[in-house]
């Protein structure tokens, strides 16, 4: 007799099969985020550490009709390819954001299905849209940001990324016409496999891996989906399996819950991070000391202590004291990203590197900051109604004066402040677009992204093509 799929398995695989009722609201944002994924590409194409990762496995290996990498002249196979496009997405930091139990980057699932859908136009004669990529999108996030929505792989030890892998098989699987059963293959292997450790986030061990992880996600999904399509066996009970399973080895025994069923939720709350390059649960933090910085630009040497209030993941993952080692350290340092902009006003990605961490005035201000949890940010946090990121900021001086609170709940790049946010959104992918083309290719890509109707109708491998340098 055929053995069923675990629920949780099969319940992906009907999303990705059955649901077609994409929102207004969930099109438009997969619209932005793809524009603001395609500027965090361009802008990561600006460092050595990403670039010399860049390209084949090995030097030469390309492939006649292969897939584009944008921003690059790279024409590689898809897995390959996915692993390029994920990384540069992902790089700097910069990239949409999904908190939950779980907190992770859905927009990291597009190198799978940029990827897959550009070879398929390609080398096999499909005819998949943008419009198709972004319905693809709004899957690949919701199977994500659902499955993060109850439940905590970080408070196991396991990195987030395990979600990109299982959203992008999923999705992969879907668009290279693979039946129901060789979804539900695709995706037991997804969870067999073995799982990223978050030991690359967190002190003593931070680094560079951060970076790139989500790509070797999603392009191990690809993969997956690729082997399943030749139907590969799957692995009906890989979750709930007494003693070898992955409750029983990765969650203590524990089975996944799930608040509410797939739909458009996530593409329709995701956020944006589009002033700064900075750990989502620091967003509303570096706001508020940008709003500081006039009044203490010019007596940084005056201050006694800076008061923090922030939420518990902040506190659990990004508040960390003594010597930061590389940028991978200092962009998910809270009390770094709140120093750099009392000192210089701002935070680009250029200040997470050495020439900038040198200045011996961001240590002093980290030692003079006082970081506490607000039982009410942390409340907020979860409650589904609000999703807020708050974080609070005082500066107290050495004379006994004070500024006010600088309390902010919700980041420009929150759904509540979309329309403050989108303006933003569309610059952050101009400028993007500018620093990376000529004159000429800027422009001619300029005016076919922002062509929304257009754009949804065009042939993705016509876009793919379009970003080649």
């Amino acid at each position: 007799m055929k053995k069923e799929f675990d629920p949780i398995i099969q319940d992906i695989t009907n999303y990705v099969c059955d649901f077609n009722d994409y929102s207004i609201l969930a099109v438009d944002t997969a619209y932005y985020d793809l524009l603001d994924s395609l500027a965090c590409a361009f802008m990561a194409l600006k460092f050595p550490a990403c670039t010399k990762l860049l390209g084949p496995v090995v030097p030469g290996a390309t492939m006649k009709n292969g897939v584009r990498v944008p921003g690059t002249k790279f024409e590689l196979d898809p897995v390959q390819a996915a692993f390029n496009i994920g990384a540069l997405i992902r790089w700097l930091d910069f990239n949409d954001t999904f908190l939950a139990a779980e907190w992770g980057h859905p927009s990291d699932n597009l190198g799978g299905i940029l990827a897959i859908t550009d070879y398929l136009n390609r080398a096999c004669n499909k005819k998949f849209t943008v419009k198709d990529i972004l319905h693809a999108a709004i899957k690949a996030h919701e199977i994500q940001g659902v499955l993060a929505l109850d439940n905590s792989f970080n408070k196991v030890g396991l990195d987030h990324v395990i979600l990109v892998k299982v959203a992008t098989t999923a999705v992969v699987a879907h668009l290279l016409g693979c039946t129901k059963d060789q979804i539900n293959n695709a995706i037991s292997n997804a969870w067999l496999d073995g799982q990223s450790l978050r030991t690359y986030r967190h002190f003593p061990n931070t680094g560079s891996r951060k970076s790139w992880a989500a790509g070797d996600a999603t392009s191990r999904g690809v993969r997956l989906a690729l082997m399943a399509h030749l139907s590969e066996m799957g692995y009906p009970s890989v979750l709930t399996a007494k003693t070898w399973g992955f409750y029983d080895v990765s969650f203590k025994g524990k089975s996944f819950s799930l608040q509410r069923p797939y739909g458009n939720y996530v593409m329709e709350n995701i956020l944006f991070k589009i002033s700064f390059p900075a750990e989502f649960h620091a967003q509303t933090a570096v706001e508020c000391a940008m709003r500081l910085y006039p009044l203490v630009k010019n007596k940084l040497n005056d201050i006694e202590k800076i008061i923090v209030k922030t939420q518990n993941p902040a506190m659990r993952i990004i508040s960390k004291k003594g010597p930061l080692h590389n940028p991978a350290d200092r962009d998910h340092c809270l009390e770094y990203m709140i120093a750099v902009p009392l000192i210089y006003g701002e935070l680009t990605a250029a200040h997470y590197e050495d020439a900038i961490a040198k200045n011996p005035l961001i240590d002093v201000l980290r030692d003079k900051m006082q970081v506490t949890e607000s039982d009410q940010f942390s409340k907020d946090y979860l409650d589904p109604e609000k999703r807020s990121i708050g974080n609070a900021v005082q500066i107290i001086f050495k004379d006994g004066s004070k500024t006010e609170e600088i309390s902010i709940e919700y980041p420009i790049g929150h759904k509540r402040r979309r329309v403050d946010g989108i303006p933003l959104l569309l610059a952050k992918f101009k400028t993007a677009v500018h620093d990376h083309y000529s004159n000429e290719q800027s422009q001619e890509i300029l005016d076919l992204c922002l062509d929304q109707k257009a754009l949804l109708d065009l042939p993705i491998d016509q876009l793919m093509g379009k970003l080649v340098r």
